[in-house]
């Protein structure tokens, strides 16, 4: 049955039985009998009553669809049924959390409690001999978080490559993301401000601030030249020249992570710009290949992006000596992308191995987020940009490479800020998958 054909019940099993693998591996890799994974628990503000956003601990919600249920735990014995502890508290203050149902609650024994201190009487004996992965506030009497290294190694390296069920639920992200992403450029195009394009957004993605997986990046002109940018200006400027916008959606605790560029003139030279970027990104997406070096996809991305400065004419200098001096890092700073999954800056990324080790990023490139070659199964987005940032260009016009470039070539192109493309894009034995481009072809 491939995965496609294959029933949510279908996927959802084959996933809960590789989890189970891996943390029996990782298991004896610690020395430890148990695994156990607390959900997370509440933060307050400093010297307030009111509490941060919850955010799950991603240990846990590997195991199940579940995000904002504080207080719970999940237990696993190697050879045992894993064991789910679910804090459903008496509370007349909040919405208290339904029972658990879906296609994934028989892979568990379900044990209900409404005061968090019960979960002690259902977790194993010794914590001695339990690896306890979360975060140190979450600890329960004995039970404080160790994160054993060689557990946290093992699973963190693995989680790399996802399951069929876990592909399956980063495209329902992506589909929320696409269908929002939709109605950004549709506000955009109606001259909507930056923070209204950014509520057009949450609307149409059904999600809040809260519950996206990171705060959304929506810069109108100039402000796209700052690459995390979350002002949200409150008026429209008197003329939208150019809109960028880096946002995702989330779907029971799986991320997509989408970046668009458009131009307000369908027929401008910025829009030429936007397009040969598109173009290159596409082919560095079908780069996504078994066995291709990832960091060789950046160093390949800088001279694609050379490349295209030298066609606009902002290079005055070979691409390969644009990348060879370091110029053409000043237009694209940042790495060519990162894996995805879980989190939106997926764990492990300089992984060497399951037992550790690190992979170090190329000389000259500190941004870059994954250094490992790429296996079928791993995910990961490819968001090569062009930017035109005063404070870097400021550096190169007072550095010995200031006559590389052609300043007024550069000044016709500030006014736009910038420009990133990102897709989301899974590895696998044959073509590369691009979640992101197919979904946004399904919804034309």
């Amino acid at each position: 049955m491939t995965a496609s054909a294959a029933s949510p019940a279908d996927l959802y099993a084959q996933h809960i039985g590789e989890q189970q693998r891996r943390a029996a591996q990782a298991l004896e890799r610690g020395g430890f009998d148990h695994l156990l994974v607390p959900s997370g628990t509440l933060h307050y503000q400093v010297f307030d009553d009111r509490d941060y956003p919850y955010a799950v601990n991603p240990q846990f919600k590997a195991w199940v669809p579940l995000v904002r249920n504080p207080g719970s735990w999940l237990v696993f014995t190697p050879g045992a049924k894993p064991k789910l502890i679910y804090l459903q508290p008496f509370d007349y203050w909040h919405v208290v959390p339904q029972a658990p149902a879906g296609v994934w609650v028989e892979h568990f024994e379900v044990i209900v409690i409404r005061e968090p201190a019960e979960a002690l009487a259902h977790l194993p004996k010794d914590p001695a001999r339990c690896a306890i992965l979360g975060e140190t506030q979450s600890a329960l009497g004995d039970y404080a978080p160790n994160n054993p290294q060689a557990v946290v190694d093992y699973l963190e390296y693995h989680r790399a490559f996802k399951t069929a069920y876990e592909v399956a639920m980063m495209r329902e992200a992506t589909r929320k993301g696409v269908r929002a992403h939709r109605a950004a450029e549709a506000a955009f195009r109606a001259g909507a401000s930056e923070f209204d394009i950014h509520l057009a957004y949450c609307a149409a993605a059904r999600q809040d601030a809260n519950e996206l997986p990171y705060g959304n990046i929506v810069a109108l002109n100039e402000n796209g030249a700052v690459l995390h940018y979350m002002e949200l200006g409150r008026e429209a400027p008197v003329q939208s020249r150019s809109f960028l916008i880096d946002a995702g959606a989330s779907h029971v605790g799986y991320a997509c992570d989408i970046t668009r560029t458009y131009a307000s003139d369908a027929g401008g030279e910025f829009q030429a710009l936007i397009d040969a970027v598109d173009a290159a990104q596409q082919r560095m997406c079908a780069q996504v290949r078994a066995g291709f070096d990832y960091k060789q996809l950046h160093l390949d991305a800088h001279l694609a992006l050379a490349g295209i400065l030298k066609d606009f004419g902002v290079l005055k200098v070979s691409p390969e000596a644009a990348v060879a001096n370091g110029v053409s890092g000043v237009f694209f700073p940042h790495g060519i992308g990162h894996g995805i999954g879980l989190q939106v800056h997926e764990v492990a990324g300089f992984a060497a191995s399951d037992r550790g080790g690190r992979i170090d990023k190329p000389a000259g490139h500190p941004y870059l987020r994954l250094t490992r070659v790429l296996e079928p199964g791993m995910a990961v987005t490819i968001e090569p940009g062009l930017y035109f940032v005063d404070l870097l260009l400021d550096g190169l016009k007072r550095g010995e490479h200031a006559d590389a470039v052609d300043w007024a070539r550069i000044d016709a192109f500030r006014p736009f800020g910038g420009i990133r493309i990102e897709d989301d894009v899974v590895c696998t034995d044959a073509a590369p998958v691009n979640l992101t481009r197919e979904e946004f072809a399904a919804a034309a």
